[in-house]
């Protein structure tokens, strides 16, 4: 069988392949922000603040320890920055998803083991805060829905525990399938977390490549596999919500209206595990703007999978938005009440960084410095473009239909200026009816259907922004006051397509560096899923 071949490496304009300098101030910040975050955590901490989070901005304790995954953890970072980086370059499609999920859930289990197998994954899921906790209970599951939205609040004598609460019923239906099928019990929970967690790995570069991005998905890839977040992937309820929503997110973006009604299904579902997945809307929109085509039927299919999972939800007694209601109350009944907003609004972002990675913040710095010369031509042409339009409607001062026709002519004069400006950021050219990826990895041809921002920006800029937003939204909300790291995950593997605009030869530095701090805090701390 021979190699999949690969695109050729084209050098693009300096302006978007700037020195190491920027990157490095980028990890300065990162580190002056984690450190304040744990400065700030540790003072409050010992003045009684409330944060409730022993090593802040974590959700965790000060325990160093190591485990026999500990060289299991090593060996497998070793094993993916050695030959598995090079053949993640050369490998045939299939193969590498496989190897990539295999490495994903190798990499997850062996910093799971660390903490051994009864603490890392046994005992992991089967506290009083958990969901295992409530399956006991479930013998009636539509009795469970109908009344779920009344046991909600708290200090009632069957209230819910923590985790079953703050979520939609979805989340705990998952374990109680487990448990129907014969798969009770902490170990099968822990480990089907793992097993679904890790196809975040495959998802996501499924995604890039049928948007037209294959040389930054196998870009990507390695980064998804040795994931710092892997951590709080083994084990959490949070893995297999990562999971599903990537799953959903990769099946809008593959071809045919099927697909994307499976999406929908999935991303319905999803909006059922957690109520915080409504943000997802903004990366799905992103996928099925930036599809190749039959975004309509795309769209309107994975609209009815949405409504139809809502509706069957519905039907059995649960209305997402009554839950939601007692789901704020419930939560300022708890510890939220007592975190303090303003610390946690900024240190959130310390722990997502944890979670995410060192190589978040020159990833994201990349990707920004992509976008400036593609939008700034784009810009300039269509504010040319369109102050010729409004010339002409004051000079012509039509009204009614006049007016109407004047409007319609305006989309052959700004539309073109769209397309001129994607054809002017094109880095090498059309190879074989498509766009090599470039140094700004992702970018797609244009066409006249009135997509130009977006087919300027492609799949590694616009997916990265859409995760950005949703943090930054959930980051605001007030909902989401510490154990970030665990639950923003659903997040944390989309701002990660940001690390395609890396150059080559800094990859291989830079997943060294997310290996090492997995290793670290896994190594340093007791994590509490």
């Amino acid at each position: 069988m021979r190699p999949a071949a690969t695109l050729p490496r084209v050098p693009g304009p300096r302006r978007t392949t700037p020195g190491h300098r920027g990157d490095v101030v980028a990890l300065a910040v990162e580190a002056v922000l984690l450190a304040a975050a744990v400065v700030v955590g540790l003072v409050l901490n010992r003045r009684g603040a409330g944060l409730h989070a022993d090593a802040a901005p974590l959700y965790a304790t000060w325990r160093p320890h190591a485990g026999w995954g500990t060289p299991l953890a090593v060996l497998v970072a070793v094993v993916v920055l050695g030959p598995g980086l090079r053949w993640a370059r050369t490998a045939r499609w299939g193969a590498l998803l496989a190897a990539g999920w295999l490495a994903a859930v190798a990499w997850t289990l062996s910093l799971a083991l660390v903490d051994g197998w009864s603490a890392g994954l046994t005992r992991r899921l089967t506290p009083q805060a958990e969901y295992l906790h409530e399956v006991p209970g479930v013998a009636d599951i539509p009795r469970m829905l109908a009344g779920f939205t009344d046991r909600i609040l708290d200090f009632q004598p069957d209230s819910w525990s923590t985790h079953t609460a703050g979520h939609p019923p979805g989340a705990l239906l998952v374990f109680v399938w487990l448990d129907r099928i014969g798969l009770g019990g902490g170990t099968a929970a822990a480990l089907f977390c793992v097993l679904v967690g890790a196809t975040a790995a495959v998802s996501v570069p499924v995604t890039l490549r049928a948007l037209g991005a294959a040389e930054a998905a196998r870009a990507v890839l390695p980064f998804l596999v040795l994931l710092p977040g892997a951590v709080w992937l083994g084990a959490s309820g949070d893995a297999v919500f990562t999971g599903v929503v990537a799953a959903g997110l990769a099946l809008l973006a593959v071809r045919g209206p099927v697909a994307a009604l499976a999406g929908g299904l999935l991303l319905g579902f999803a909006l059922h595990l957690s109520y915080g997945f409504v943000l997802v809307g903004v990366l799905a929109l992103a996928v099925l703007a930036l599809r190749r085509d039959r975004r309509r039927a795309a769209l309107l299919a994975a609209t009815a999978g949405v409504a139809a999972v809502t509706a069957l939800f519905v039907l059995a007694g649960f209305r997402w938005w009554e839950g939601y209601d007692r789901v704020v109350e419930r939560y300022y009944q708890g510890w939220a009440a007592e975190r303090p907003y303003a610390y946690w609004v900024w240190a959130n972002l310390a722990a997502l960084l944890v979670s995410a990675g060192p190589v978040l913040g020159p990833a994201l710095r990349r990707t920004a410095l992509a976008a400036v010369p593609l939008v700034g031509p784009a810009l300039r042409r269509t504010v040319l473009a369109a102050s010729r339009v409004v010339g002409r409607v004051r000079r012509l001062q039509p009204r009614g239909p006049a007016l109407r026709r004047t409007m319609l002519a305006a989309g052959p004069v700004v539309d073109p200026a769209l397309r001129r400006s994607a054809l002017a950021a094109e880095p090498a050219g059309r190879a074989g009816g498509r766009w090599a990826d470039g140094p700004v990895a992702g970018v797609t041809g244009t066409g006249g259907d009135g997509r130009g921002w977006v087919t300027v920006l492609g799949p590694t800029v616009l997916l990265p922004a859409a995760a950005a937003l949703a943090v930054t939204t959930a980051d605001l909300s007030g909902m989401s006051k510490a154990e970030v790291e665990r639950i923003w995950l659903p997040f944390v593997v989309w701002l990660l397509v940001a690390a395609a605009h890396l150059p080559p030869p800094a990859r291989r530095w830079w997943l060294a560096a997310q290996a090492l701090t997995a290793l670290a805090v896994n190594h340093l701390l007791f994590t509490v899923s």
